[in-house]
C-alpha cells in the first residue's frame, strides 16, 4: 500500500493554484488535457525530456505503465493512468475543506507571531470557492485574517452561538417559504434582535452532470429513473437541505434516489464524482460544475449570508470586513466564478427582511369581556 507524506512551505505570494498538489499528477493532467506528451510540456512548462523522465520514475515507482504508446499516434494514459488520475481528483477534493483548515490555522498562528497589527476573524462557514479569495483580499488589503473553518451551514450557526466564532457563513435557497423544510431547519438557529445578516455573494444551484448530458437528465424528478446515479452533501449542510426540500415537492422519495446516502463534503467533491463517471448527477453550484468541465442545469438560486451578534456588526473588524466587501476590487475578484451574483454585497440585512418567517406573529388571544 502506497503511504502519503505531506510538507509545507513559507510563500510571501498569494496562493492561486491548489494548494495540495503532486507534481506526477500534474503531468497525468496535463497529458489527458492535451492529448500528447509534447503539448503536456509545454503547458506545463517543461522539458520533454524531464516529463519523460518523471513518467519513467513513476512508473518504475508504482510497478505499472501510466503511458499507452502506439507507433503513428499520440500517447494517452493508460486505464490505470486515467483510474490513478481521477482518484487522485476525487480524494483531493473530498480533503480540500480540512487542507484549507489546517493551512489557516497555521497562517493565523504565524500572523500572530510576525506581525502585531494584524487582526483574526475566527469564523465557520460552509464551503464556498469564493472564500478562499476573499481571505487572500482581506489579508493583502486590511490586515485582517479570516481563521476560516469549514463546516455545513446548520453546525456553522450553532458554533457562533455557542461562541467558537464571531463570524459564520451559511446558505438558503429563495424557496424559503413559512413550513418549508428551510424553514424549519434554520428558524430556531437565527434570533431577531440577536443575529444580523451581512450579504456575501447570490449563488445559482443546480445538478451537474456529464458534458452533453448523455443521460437526460434536466429536472430532479429525473433523479428517480433507473440507471441514474446520485451524489448528495452531507447531513447538516444547506444544500442537503436545499436538495431534500426540492426532491419533496417532486414528490420524490429519497428512498427512489439510487446514491442519495452517498455524500460528499464539498460542491467540488460532488463535481469531482461526477467527472470521474463515480455519479451521474449531483447537486451543487454552478462554479463547481464549470471547474470539471460539466454540463449544469439550473435548479434555483441561493444566498449566501455573513451572520454575526448584533453587537458585533458594526464594530471592527465586522465593519472593515463589511466595507471590503463593497470594494469594487473585491468585486472584479471574483467575476470570473459562473452563477455568482454579488448584487448589495457587504450590506446588513435584518432577519424580518430576508426571511418572511419572521413576519408572522401568532395573535394574542384576546380576553372575554365581562357583561
Amino acid at each position: 500500500m502506497l503511504r502519503i507524506k505531506l510538507s509545507y512551505t513559507f510563500d510571501d505570494a498569494a496562493v492561486t493554484g491548489q494548494q495540495l498538489g503532486n507534481p506526477l499528477f500534474d503531468i497525468l493532467g496535463a497529458i489527458h488535457a492535451c492529448g500528447s506528451v509534447g503539448a503536456a510540456a509545454a503547458q506545463l512548462g517543461l522539458s520533454y525530456r524531464h516529463i519523460w523522465g518523471e513518467l519513467k520514475r513513476f512508473e518504475t515507482a508504482l510497478r505499472a505503465d501510466l503511458i499507452v504508446w502506439e507507433r503513428g499516434k499520440r500517447a494517452r494514459l493508460s486505464p490505470f493512468g486515467e483510474k490513478l488520475l481521477f482518484a487522485e481528483r476525487r480524494a483531493r477534493m473530498r480533503v480540500q475543506p480540512q487542507v484549507d483548515n489546517l493551512i489557516a490555522e497555521m497562517e493565523r498562528e504565524f500572523a500572530l507571531a510576525f506581525d502585531p497589527q494584524a487582526h483574526v476573524i475566527p469564523m465557520y462557514a460552509s464551503h464556498d470557492l469564493a472564500l478562499p479569495r476573499l481571505k487572500e483580499f482581506m489579508a493583502r488589503d486590511a490586515k485582517l485574517h479570516l481563521d476560516l473553518q469549514y463546516r455545513g451551514s446548520l453546525e456553522c450557526i450553532a458554533a457562533l452561538s455557542r461562541g467558537d466564532c464571531l463570524l459564520a457563513g451559511f446558505h438558503v435557497s429563495e424557496d424559503h417559504a413559512p413550513g418549508s423544510m428551510t424553514h424549519q431547519a434554520f428558524k430556531s438557529m437565527l434570533k431577531p434582535g440577536r443575529h444580523k445578516l451581512i450579504n456575501f455573494v447570490g449563488r445559482q444551484q443546480g445538478l451537474m452532470v456529464a458534458a452533453g448530458n448523455p443521460k437526460g437528465i434536466h429536472g430532479v424528478e429525473d433523479l428517480r429513473r433507473a440507471g441514474v446515479r446520485f451524489v448528495n452533501r452531507q447531513g447538516g449542510s444547506g444544500t442537503r437541505v436545499t436538495v431534500e426540500q426540492l426532491l419533496a415537492k417532486a414528490g420524490v422519495q429519497p428512498a427512489e434516489v439510487d446514491g442519495f446516502d452517498h455524500a460528499e463534503p464539498t460542491h467540488l467533491a460532488v463535481a469531482a464524482s461526477v467527472a470521474s463517471n463515480v455519479a451521474d448527477a449531483g447537486f451543487g453550484i454552478q462554479a463547481a460544475a464549470a471547474a470539471f468541465g460539466l454540463a449544469f442545469v439550473p435548479v434555483i438560486r441561493e444566498q449566501y449570508y455573513f451572520v454575526c451578534l448584533k453587537e458585533a456588526v458594526d464594530q471592527p473588524p465586522i465593519s472593515t470586513l463589511r466595507e471590503l466587501l463593497r470594494r469594487s476590487e473585491w468585486q472584479a475578484l471574483i467575476a470570473d466564478l459562473p452563477g455568482y451574483d454579488i448584487q448589495h454585497a457587504g450590506e446588513v440585512v435584518a432577519l424580518r427582511r430576508a426571511f418572511p418567517w419572521y413576519a408572522f406573529r401568532t395573535p394574542k388571544r384576546q380576553m372575554a369581556s365581562c357583561t
